[in-house]
């Protein structure tokens, strides 16, 4: 690795800190809403941890059912518009959300269409994100932007995480939930300013272009291995960081206040390697996200020997920058070499399979412990992601795709792009 060389700092390119701004409020607001929610069901009268679980569930299950949808129309509309829909529609279901709680009248059915209408939003909203970086920041700085927009983002989920805790116990869940509706207006706000090169509109039906997108997917062996492999690592990760992580915290670390440490230490780990992959540039990109994602196995194998909670943490740590060395090489590598037109579809199914089983990670990690001891169940998630990350180097694309110092053929570079690169300032 080498250090790389940018041109003007991006921080000056108007555009590209309105998305900055948009996505670190929106992302700080989501920080409220990770503790402040589950804090907010459990606070209302009968409610306990099935009540929980459903409206958890409700959340999550759209984001897995609706993300190809969601690429297919951020193809098809300009992406910062369906962005900025997103947004309003998350606003209006946590603004829901926090008015239930705060009157206290909270029907189960109305609270988990209100977490539906969450989960959806951000369905919309991921594809349409990963397409419209490419189009304001040229193809030879994407990996620099995608790196500084982590750095943002990562570090206000610090914060929001941080102070959750903090505003629940003041002010109390439900106004937690009202400022993540209303991080979600101003985001819509910012976001709605991005002024984005009019794109040709699909005449094609859904399934066409839903077909077109899986081709797109299916011919690049690198893709599809890759999303194979993190089918089976982020389940591994779920029931680490859901189930089993906090269990063994409990059971033999010192509870909580153990946990929070380790998944301290990893939060911060994430800053440290968004803003390592902001400034190196690597010939082989996939090659070393693929072995960026060994580190991931080593604190889940520490937890399992009940390691002290300094070494885990450092552990975790380690993982993190790694996780996002990784985030910021897939995500600049899927830019480069898919053609824009079809961006956010193939981004759509790259989220679909990385997905498709994170549900079961929790769902069996519970039994499988009680059946085999906490440690053998995340000795078997180490040794799953060590296995499935092995085979994902068998494959001949992982390991040699190279950038080739430019962008593909294939590749679209915005005319605001383009005049930047020439010199000339873009519309603001």
């Amino acid at each position: 690795m080498t250090a790389s060389s940018v041109g003007a700092p991006l921080w000056r390119d108007g555009q590209f800190v309105l998305l900055v701004c948009a996505r670190v409020v929106s992302v700080l607001g989501n920080g409220f809403a990770r503790v402040a929610l589950a804090f907010a069901v459990l606070a209302l009268p009968g409610a306990d941890a099935g009540r929980l679980s459903l409206v958890l569930a409700c959340q999550a299950l759209p984001q897995l059912v609706f993300v190809l949808v969601g690429g297919v129309i951020a193809d098809r509309i300009p992406r910062s518009g369906l962005m900025v829909l997103a947004d309003v529609l998350g606003a209006g279901s946590y603004a829901g959300l926090a008015a239930m709680v705060l009157t206290g009248h909270a029907p189960l059915a109305a609270m988990c269409l209100s977490a539906v209408a969450a989960g959806t939003a951000t369905a919309l909203f991921a594809p349409a994100m990963d397409g419209l970086v490419p189009l304001i920041v040229p193809a030879d700085r994407l990996q620099r932007a995608n790196g500084l927009l982590r750095v943002g983002t990562n570090s206000s989920l610090l914060l929001g995480l941080a102070l959750s805790g903090v505003t629940v116990a003041l002010v109390g869940a439900g106004w937690a939930l009202a400022l993540n509706a209303a991080s979600f207006v101003v985001s819509a706000a910012l976001t709605a300013r991005l002024r984005v090169a009019a794109r040709p509109r699909e005449k094609a039906s859904g399934w066409t272009d839903l077909r077109e997108g899986w081709r797109e997917f299916a011919s690049r062996q690198w893709l599809w291995v890759v999303v194979a492999q993190y089918a089976v690592v982020v389940a591994a990760l779920n029931a680490n960081a859901g189930v089993l992580g906090p269990l063994t915290a409990e059971q033999h670390l010192g509870g909580a206040r153990a946990w929070s440490v380790i998944v301290a230490a990893q939060a911060v780990g994430t800053v440290a390697g968004a803003g390592l992959a902001a400034r190196v540039r690597v010939n082989r990109p996939v090659l070393v996200a693929v072995l960026c994602t060994f580190p991931a196995a080593v604190p889940i194998a520490l937890l399992s020997a009940e390691a002290p909670v300094w070494l885990t943490a450092a552990a975790m740590f380690g993982a993190g920058i790694a996780s996002d060395v990784f985030g910021v090489l897939w995500a600049t590598t899927i830019q480069r070499e898919i053609p824009e037109r079809v961006l956010s579809r193939v981004s759509a199914y790259d989220w679909f399979g990385s997905l498709a089983f994170a549900p079961l990670g929790l769902v069996v990690a519970g039994p499988i412990a009680a059946a085999v001891g906490t440690g053998v169940a995340l000795a078997g998630c180490a040794a799953l992601i060590v296995l499935a990350t092995a085979a994902a180097l068998l494959s001949p694309q992982v390991r040699t795709l190279s950038t080739g110092g430019e962008a593909p053929s294939g590749a679209a570079v915005s005319p605001q792009s383009a005049g930047r690169q020439s010199g000339e300032g873009a519309a603001s």
